[in-house]
């Protein structure tokens, strides 16, 4: 059993092998069409007030083992909701604007397009009505428990892309797919098993999403290739993927779900006048949690006088464990407003900025300002 995945193992041919393959109606006798190996259900011929369970076991099939992706048409027949829910962004983009310019984005330039963080949190905010019709639509609650089961978190942010707005890279999603490849490389084989069953990724069109405005660029199946996590940056699967991709055009009320392992890039805006608006879901696993609450910031603030006076005999790889043992070691959750993913694809950790203090022999009282900053940022 290979306990670690390895970069160098990477095969293209393994890859487009796992790939070829055609979704027959058989497999999703739910479905309502198949375009482009994506099954499609027409929300309007679905009664969710129903036993849904034959439905969500079908969902919860193809995101793991099949297309990885399904597409429901009509997810919001009501498209009124969707249209003040787009009113309500729009002013929040243009506040954010006004206080602080342009956000910075995981994969496109600031300035490229308009970015939301947080905004399921925003929106109850500013407009709890319309969060309330808006988020109490059984058609997604339907698609998270088929994937999560109950209790998920739901997360958002809107992305508008303008005409002329630039391709994505393709690209995995959270947990894993926000590491470098190397750092992949660091967890075991099972964790790259584990990380696509944590979250569900979703899409929930605001406006009619032709061709041309460039909706998710997808690859149907390859969430089942295990290296996926190491490979997706590397220039043959790269181009593989350009030459193979597909696109779903999307109406307004329309929602995309994919499991967060599958290949994909927001496509090339190449219209003259169709704003692209989509609220991003990204939804978590009700278990990804630890068992206690602790003060993880006290306790780093307690530890680094003493890591940091030289008066122990801890080697590096013993101070590197013990600062495991107490730091928090991850990025997320955030405020991706005020602790933007600088550089690569997330903040650094409360972890690495203990190390980073101890390599610039940071004084005591500069690293308690720079842990209250980091802080600070973290907060919603």
């Amino acid at each position: 059993m290979q306990q670690y995945l390895s970069i160098d193992d990477c095969n293209l041919a393994e890859f487009s092998k796992s790939l070829d393959r055609e979704l027959q109606q058989n497999e999703v006798p739910l479905s309502h069409d198949i375009i482009n190996n994506v099954p499609v259900y027409d929300v309007s011929k679905i009664n969710f007030l129903s036993d849904t369970k034959s439905l969500r076991a079908e969902w919860a099939n193809v995101l793991h083992k099949s297309a990885g992706v399904i597409v429901l048409k009509n997810a919001y027949p009501d498209t009124s909701f969707i249209d003040i829910a787009t009113a309500v962004y729009e002013k929040i983009i243009a506040d954010e604007k006004a206080a602080s310019g342009d956000k910075a984005d995981h994969f496109a330039a600031s300035g490229a397009n308009d970015r939301i963080w947080n905004s399921a949190q925003k929106l109850c905010e500013y407009d709890p009505e319309t969060f309330a019709n808006y988020f109490s639509n059984l058609a997604v609650d339907t698609a998270c428990k088929a994937w999560l089961g109950p209790n998920y978190q739901m997360t958002a942010q809107i992305n508008l892309v303008r005409p002329s707005g630039a391709a994505q890279s393709p690209h995995r999603d959270y947990h894993l797919g926000f590491q470098t490849k190397e750092i992949a490389e660091t967890y075991p084989a099972h964790v790259h098993d584990l990380s696509p069953v944590l979250t569900l990724q979703g899409a929930i069109a605001h406006v009619d999403m032709p061709i041309e405005s460039g909706p998710t660029k997808l690859l149907p199946f390859s969430q089942i290739y295990r290296h996926g996590y190491l490979a997706f940056s590397q220039p043959d699967f790269r181009e593989y993927f350009e030459n193979n991709y597909i696109q779903i055009p999307l109406n307004k009320g329309d929602v995309l779900f994919f499991n967060p392992a599958l290949y994909h890039a927001g496509g090339a805006n190449i219209s003259q006048n169709i704003h692209r608006m989509a609220n991003l879901l990204q939804v978590s696993s009700a278990f990804g949690r630890a068992m206690e609450s602790l003060n993880r910031s006290e306790m780093t603030r307690r530890l680094y006088p003493v890591l940091s006076a030289n008066k122990h005999n801890l080697n590096d790889a013993e101070i590197n464990s013990a600062i495991s043992s107490c730091s928090e070691g991850y990025s997320f959750p955030t405020n991706l407003d005020t602790a933007p993913p600088l550089d690569g694809l997330a903040p650094e950790t409360q972890a690495n900025l203990f190390r980073r203090a101890l390599r610039e022999k940071m004084s005591v009282t500069d690293f308690e300002e720079a842990l209250l900053l980091h802080n600070e940022n973290k907060k919603a």
